[in-house]
């Protein structure tokens, strides 16, 4: 930062007002090969029941966080249709029609069936890769490497969780053949539940709505999606294969404003199972309005202020590497990023200065250049919420701890991550998820203050404990096992590998996520039983497996 900016930056704090210093917008010639990539996807159509219609209704534009350096404007890479209330409920109708009452093409066919579909469904995905992955990279600024890796890595749990299916339909609860308990023979298998309404946010909105999709469409379930007004354009280029695989209205599409859309289908009552990815009010709002709650089954994975603990005798160089990396992967776009940092003040100003030194080595640019880490925010209001976390911070007594580097310029989208130190309980950015490229740094001096503000928390996602002593970590592990799903030792939080249950406690879930469990929470199971003295009983349902789709072999 030039030393005028600083200048400025110290006069604001004093004042008790700060603005992210702006800089003119990062972003490309139009007259550049880079520019001539960029994608357009017109969304000019609604796929609904399986059919892609022309849509005659209004369209909004889509605009990457990557500026034309010509203009200052963001660059428009595509359109999605502005969906109204009644467009919505013809979504859900259509895939309530497809669903018919559990009688439907799709929940009526047997899972070796629908297994073979879904396989196919991925070959015909990887035909539009690269498009999605270019996509991924302006629209939603990932880097080239972590936008090949959100399709890979979805295609990848698609086949896990195949796999998990066909070793195990049963998915743990036994009686995969015909087993005698207590004078009674039974047999089980999951089916489905009805139609899902999936809504998934902007910074995997490949993976992470595929992460419920998928087991939902394996389990025989219908579905209506909610694009993302930001990452949904990745779901377009997919219309076309899903129209080609699936049988009609097994999969429909919903865009606009949620606002509009989301409340006329849920008080449809036609939503059975509602599959969420995003924050705790929007669910909430949801789940309110259908018209009998007690029949919606909820799978919701919400929001984290995960809890990066470094105690004193934690190696630093780890601390330092896995809370940058757990902080700014992604620009902290995560929900299981870490966004707040307690240090004991023994070590305080070692981390921090370490800490600052990693961070300024990071490269800020744009997705496609190499090594490149920290890129645009495609939110366009996320700036002057970044923005105001740290004003509310500095005001009451916090230190921009990186400003002489940079940190909280402004290049248009792209925001140089800031790390503030002396984060206080007081302060906004002690309890608000940022959900972005800024680093809190808390210190303490005694455990009882880290286990105080764990207590309180609404998170119950995550946290990471840093220490190389078993007897310092033991009562942080005792604290957090009633309070997060995941507790991390000298690791960034994460959720990976796929198979492991990524859970949640208080505001941060409903629901487990893995291969496994996923497939559990969007079906049910269903017991076949019959007396075991009934030797009539017995010879019907030896020859079940023939004639049932329900019961049919894989």
């Amino acid at each position: 930062m030039p030393a005028l900016a600083i200048i400025l930056v110290v006069a604001a704090i004093a004042a008790g007002e700060w603005q992210c210093p702006s800089l003119p917008p990062a972003g490309v010639q139009p007259d550049s090969s880079r520019y001539a990539s960029k994608p357009s996807v017109i969304g000019n159509f609604k796929f609904v029941g399986g059919v892609l219609q022309k849509y005659s209704g209004e369209l909004d534009q889509v605009a990457s966080p990557i500026f034309d350096e010509s203009t200052g404007e963001r660059i428009i890479i595509g359109s999605l249709p502005r969906m109204s209330a009644e467009d919505a409920v013809e979504a859900v109708e259509a895939a309530a029609k497809a669903w018919d009452g559990g009688q439907g093409v799709w929940p009526q066919m047997s899972l070796a069936q629908r297994i073979a579909t879904v396989e196919k469904l991925v070959v015909e995905l990887w035909s539009v890769r690269d498009e999605i992955v270019n996509v991924l990279m302006w629209e939603i600024a990932k880097n080239s490497g972590d936008a090949a890796k959100e399709f890979d890595r979805t295609m990848d749990f698609v086949g896990a969780t195949i796999a998990a299916l066909k070793a195990d339909p049963t998915l743990g609860q036994g009686f995969n053949g015909w087993t005698e308990v207590s004078g009674v023979s039974v047999r089980v298998r999951r089916g489905p539940i009805g139609v899902m309404l999936g809504l998934a946010p902007f910074n995997y909105p490949l993976n992470e709505m595929y992460a419920m999709l998928i087991p939902a469409l394996l389990m025989g379930n219908c579905a209506v999606l909610k694009l993302p007004a930001i990452g949904g354009l990745a779901h377009v280029l997919t219309a076309e294969v899903l129209g080609r695989v699936l049988p009609p209205g097994v999969i429909n599409f919903v865009s606009g404003a949620g606002r509009t859309t989301m409340g006329p289908i849920m008080q449809t009552g036609l939503v059975d199972v509602l599959g969420f990815i995003g924050g705790a009010n929007g669910a909430d709002a949801l789940i309110k309005a259908h018209p009998k709650p007690h029949r919606l089954k909820v799978f919701a994975q919400l929001e984290g202020k995960n809890l990066g603990i470094v105690l004193p005798d934690a190696d630093l160089e780890t601390a330092v590497a896995q809370c940058v990396l757990g902080g700014l992967s992604y620009n902290g776009q995560r929900c299981t990023a870490i966004k707040l940092i307690m240090v004991h003040e023994t070590i305080a100003d070692e981390f921090v200065n370490q800490l600052v030194a990693r961070i300024s080595s990071l490269k800020v640019g744009l997705p496609w250049e190499e090594g490149v880490s920290i890129t645009p925010l495609p939110e366009q209001k996320k700036p002057q919420i970044l923005e105001a976390l740290i004003a509310d911070a500095l005001a009451k007594g916090a230190k921009l701890a990186n400003a002489a580097a940079g940190g909280g310029e402004l290049r248009g989208a792209l925001f140089t991550p800031a790390v503030l130190d002396g984060v206080t309980p007081n302060m906004r950015l002690f309890h608000e998820e940022q959900f972005g490229p800024v680093v809190p740094v808390a210190r303490f001096r005694d455990l009882s203050e880290v286990q105080s503000a764990l207590k309180v928390s609404w998170n119950g996602q995550q946290a990471s404990i840093f220490t190389g002593d078993a007897k310092a970590a033991a009562p942080l592990v005792d604290t957090l096992a009633t309070i997060v799903g995941r507790i991390n030792l000298n690791v960034q939080c994460g959720r990976s590998p796929d198979t492991v249950p990524f859970s949640g406690r208080r505001s941060s879930a409903q629901g487990t996520m893995s291969v496994t469990e996923a497939l559990r929470a969007f079906s049910v199971e269903t017991v076949v039983a019959y007396p075991v003295k009934d030797t009539a009983a017995a010879a019907v349902a030896a020859d079940l497996d023939h004639y049932t789709k329900f019961l049919a072999p894989l």
